[in-house]
């Protein structure tokens, strides 16, 4: 059964940080490109960030040089290190899979708000 789980949101006042984490399985996950999408409340689905299997990355302009992209492919999962926190980041954030196939995950909420 593939299975892509997030964690790690929550309420952060700006400025801060906060690490994202995306637990895989159920599929070879080194072989996979993962992205971080995000959905605000009225908005579209928007790619934030993706790192290939062989570890390239790359970034939406409104999150370059704030957040990191990153996988463990030993560990199946795949992480989002985000700094400088913006308002404007709050959303629900999704980390997606794609081979031959493609998986979604179910979402965390990221709230950025003093």
């Amino acid at each position: 059964q593939v299975q892509l789980v997030e964690s790690g949101g929550a309420l952060v006042q700006p400025g801060g940080s906060l690490t994202l984490s995306c637990a895989a399985s159920g599929f070879t996950f080194s072989r996979y490109l993962m992205n971080w999408f995000r959905q605000a409340p009225g908005k579209e689905r928007e790619l934030v960030a993706g790192i290939t299997s062989d570890g390239s990355t790359d970034y939406a302009a409104a999150v370059k040089g704030r957040f990191t992209i990153s996988r463990d492919n030993a560990k199946n999962t795949m992480y989002l290190q985000m700094d400088s926190l913006k308002p404007e980041d709050t959303a629900m954030y999704y980390c997606y899979a794609k081979w031959f196939q493609e998986y979604w995950g179910q979402g965390t909420q990221v709230t950025v708000s003093s």
